[in-house]
């Protein structure tokens, strides 16, 4: 990777998470901690304000925001793989919004990129079990829950039928054998649970804040189930 190359990388990872620490920019672009620094001064006198903060890492100042920017058609056939992902294994919920997002991505095409992309749009499928639950439409609501901590309240009805009203913490979603899983803290049942998502009947998004003051990670929960992860 060219040093311009691995300076707009720089800006794009900063833009994507509130702080990151030197060593670990080092790690991501396999340089030095005193390339990071350069870098850093580089940035700077280009005109693009990169700060830091003791014990945290840097961080761009709030405010900047890097101009749209464009797609190799490489890294175009790449999320149109995500895309064909998506519109089978996520829901009604988050179908639209990939397609948009990829839509996007083609308009910033030059035009024989968007022909070729088209071309390889009918050469790409996706065959699942039958038994595969992509018609409900509650993912995007659960996904806001998660980023907010905002408790959920769902109707849910169990395997054998029975339904029930519940006042969960959401703490991830789980795609496990063409399924998915929220994981969540059940007020009811003060502990944590699965709830198969094709089971929920209803659900809001309240403002209500968790209750649970030290809510387990995702990871930590699926560990405690010796259940497989992706890192």
């Amino acid at each position: 990777m060219n040093r311009i190359d691995r300076l707009f990388g720089f800006v794009i990872l900063l833009q994507a998470q509130r702080y990151v620490p030197a060593e670990r920019i080092a790690a991501q672009f396999g340089i030095s901690v005193r390339t990071v620094y350069r870098d850093v001064r580089a940035l700077g006198e280009q005109g693009i304000p990169v700060s830091f903060e003791t014990g945290r890492g840097y961080f761009l100042v709030p405010g900047y925001f890097l101009p749209p920017v464009s797609f190799t058609t490489e890294e175009a056939s790449a999320l149109l793989l995500l895309e064909t992902l998506g519109a089978t294994l996520t829901d009604r919920s988050l179908q639209p919004l990939v397609a948009a997002a990829l839509q996007k991505v083609r308009a910033v095409l030059r035009p024989p990129d968007q022909a070729r992309l088209a071309q390889l749009d009918h050469g790409m499928q996706l065959a699942v079990p039958e038994y595969q639950e992509h018609y409900t439409q509650h993912l995007a609501s659960m996904q806001a829950a998660i980023a907010g901590r905002h408790v959920l309240e769902l109707g849910y009805r169990d395997k054998q039928g029975r339904d029930t009203q519940r006042r969960v913490e959401p703490i991830g979603l789980v795609f496990y054998n063409f399924t998915w899983q929220l994981v969540a803290w059940c007020q009811l049942r003060q502990a944590y649970r699965q709830f198969r998502v094709s089971r929920v009947q209803h659900l809001t998004v309240t403002t209500l804040r968790f209750t649970n003051p030290a809510p387990l990670s995702l990871t930590a929960y699926l560990a405690s189930l010796n259940l497989p992860t992706a890192h």
